[in-house]
């Protein structure tokens, strides 16, 4: 078997104790890796109803068939768990140096289970295992555990690692390596706290298993050199992510105060062009020649890594306009392990629930400084921030007066930076992301702007939201790679199966990568379903407030405009026929049946009947 190296590293924290375990070609080509071989390794394993902080869950690190090995944008690896925040399957994918040097240590995943007695670090090189104690660095930011330990151990290492938010089990931490990398949206870094696990780190010197190296090697090279071509044409990378913000501003698509408003004239002081123009420093993931993260100084003078969801979510979603203070709400974010989405998220919703009465509090839309002092209590769960830290949701249940119609969450996890208030096909994107709340797999907008009615509830949104989840949440998420050269820059997809195949020894098609997908998804719906029997399809609707016709704009071409439940639900049955599933939303026996997944709908059964 090629292109795996056919081994899963499973380490528990509480007898410290580690064995390397084989895996099977069968599995292999069924789950292909990343995101394909966590849903299935947590399904397995994982009772329904366990805490999500408590030792029985189980963080998996997972990697794809190319990971690590130099090509466009290959040095990402996926993270996952039972989420703390959602309560069913959670993930993210991060850039990281554990890419590569966890599969030059031999292992495409790593499991870990259980519950360390005292704050401890994974240390894994090659066939060895060792538990250190991280006493040193608990209770410190992210950046400077990072700097420990690259002082303390070796060059050429892969980090993962926590802040204080991970520490004391924020809903919505993160886990973190390099410099503004951060991944894991729905807890991760949360189980890691809850593990006692402060870092993992990983340092390989094997050889990645490969069935064609020298072509790989030379379609990698002429990959990574195409991608830096078609990059420096377009110029994507002077604005990054964040030229979006001008547009999104246009279009009437930007969060502005907890996304009861669709644009600003003040935005434009954070636009790409202001970004680039504060630029010092630039970052990226490994594999990558197109690198995104434009680092400024923030009002302290630290250098703090900006995209577009940082600059929209902690920006204009809180009032806030001064680019210098954006970037200290991230640095305190990324420093802490807080996701900057689902914080920016909180924040406005304090904000929006202080001003309709439905708590109290002295947080105002555009107190940055305010901002600042809430993140460290969010981190610390000092105070007010002790409810702050456990997401939207659960802010809006302990709150009560109908603030849930507008918390910004979907099954838990805060949506992005898309108000979609009059954006029907980005606003089912965010109802049946696979995790909750995200823009991550299924970025329609410009689609819908552009080739489609804007109104338009039809068909053909929902087939482009599956096409987009079984390229963005699939191919990408299995292989493991960043989409960006594909989306940003028009590197093409066919180069993706060429890489699988010339790593593996196979002759897959887009289209078998599709079916793979497909089998992702069903997987991670039956996760839902097995923590959730009584789900409904409510479950895959978006906030209310982007149905509420008194949230609407009060002028500009989008006046009095707001979603529609009746075309919505509409909409969502488009999506739920075309995808096979059934009027709950959940894939039917014989959608299972033709993905090859009996056993996994056998394992449902005995929790919630399918159709």
């Amino acid at each position: 078997m090629k292109g795996w190296t056919g081994y899963i590293l499973r380490v528990n924290l509480t007898d410290k104790t580690w064995k390397k375990e084989a895996f099977t070609e069968e599995f292999a080509t069924t789950w292909v890796g990343g995101r394909g071989f966590a849903a299935k390794i947590l399904f397995d394993e994982l009772k329904p109803g366990i805490d999500p902080l408590g030792p029985e869950n189980k963080l998996v690190v997972a990697l794809g068939p190319i990971s690590g090995i130099p090509a466009p944008n290959t040095g990402k690896a996926v993270v996952a768990a039972k989420s703390p925040l959602t309560g069913f399957y959670g993930d993210g994918n991060l850039g990281t140096h554990v890419s590569s040097q966890l599969r030059k240590a031999g292992y495409d995943a790593l499991i870990v289970e259980g519950k360390a007695a005292k704050p401890t670090m994974i240390y894994i090189e090659d066939d060895k295992v060792e538990f250190h104690d991280a006493s040193e660095v608990w209770g410190k930011g992210t950046y400077a555990t990072n700097e420990w330990i690259h002082k303390t151990y070796p060059k050429n290492l892969g980090v993962l690692n926590i802040g204080q938010g991970g520490e004391n089990k924020v809903l919505y931490s993160v886990i973190r390596s390099m410099e503004g990398r951060a991944g894991g949206r729905p807890g991760m870094g949360a189980v890691m706290g809850s593990k006692m696990l402060k870092a993992i780190v990983v340092k390989g010197t094997k050889a990645i298993p490969q069935e064609k190296p020298e072509e790989m090697k030379q379609m990698g090279a002429a990959g990574l050199k195409e991608a830096y071509n078609l990059d420096q044409k377009s110029g994507w990378s002077k604005q990054s992510t964040n030229a979006v913000l001008a547009w999104c501003n246009e279009v009437n698509g930007l969060p502005v105060q907890n996304m009861r408003k669709t644009t600003h004239p003040e935005a434009p002081k954070m636009d790409g062009e202001r970004l680039n123009d504060a630029r010092v420093a630039t970052y990226g993931c490994p594999s990558c020649t197109m690198h995104c993260g434009i680092t400024i100084h923030d009002k302290e003078g630290r250098e703090s890594e900006l995209d577009y969801e940082n600059i929209g979510m902690l920006g204009s979603n809180l009032n806030v306009f001064d680019l210098k203070q954006v970037g200290s709400l991230n640095y305190l974010c990324d420093d802490y392990g807080l996701d900057t989405i689902s914080a920016g998220s909180v924040l406005g919703f304090y904000a929006d629930a202080i001003e309709r009465g439905a708590t109290t509090g002295d947080f105002k839309f555009g107190d940055a400084e305010k901002g600042k002092v809430l993140l460290g209590q969010i981190a610390k769960r000092e105070g007010v921030g002790n409810l702050l830290a456990d997401g939207t949701l659960r802010m809006a249940k302990a709150w009560g007066k109908d603030s849930i119609n507008y918390a910004m969450q979907v099954k838990g996890l805060e949506v992005a930076a898309y108000n979609c208030k009059s954006i029907p096909g980005q606003a089912l994107a965010n109802g049946v992301a696979a995790i909750g709340g995200h823009h991550r797999e299924a970025w329609i907008i410009t689609f819908e702007l552009k080739n489609s009615k804007r109104e338009s509830y039809g068909p053909e949104k929902a087939a482009k939201v599956i096409e987009l989840q079984r390229i963005r949440g699939g191919l990408f998420e299995l292989l493991v790679a960043c989409r960006f050269p594909w989306v940003e820059v028009g590197y093409s997809l066919e180069n993706y199966p060429k890489f699988f195949n010339a790593a593996t020894g196979l002759n897959w098609t887009l289209e078998d990568f599709w079916k793979a997908a497909d089998r992702g998804y069903a997987l991670i719906k039956l996760h839902y379903l097995r923590e959730f029997p009584n789900a409904t399809r409510k479950d895959d609707y978006p906030p209310a407030v982007w149905f509420d016709k008194a949230n609407a704009d009060t002028d500009g071409p989008q006046k009095g405009v707001a979603l529609e439940y009746d075309k919505y639900d509409s909409l969502l049955q488009h999506y739920y026929d075309q995808r096979g599933y059934d009027q709950r939303g959940f894939p039917t026996k014989e959608l299972l049946a033709k993905l090859g997944m009996q056993k996994e709908a056998a394992a449902v059964e005995k929790y919630a009947k399918l159709s």
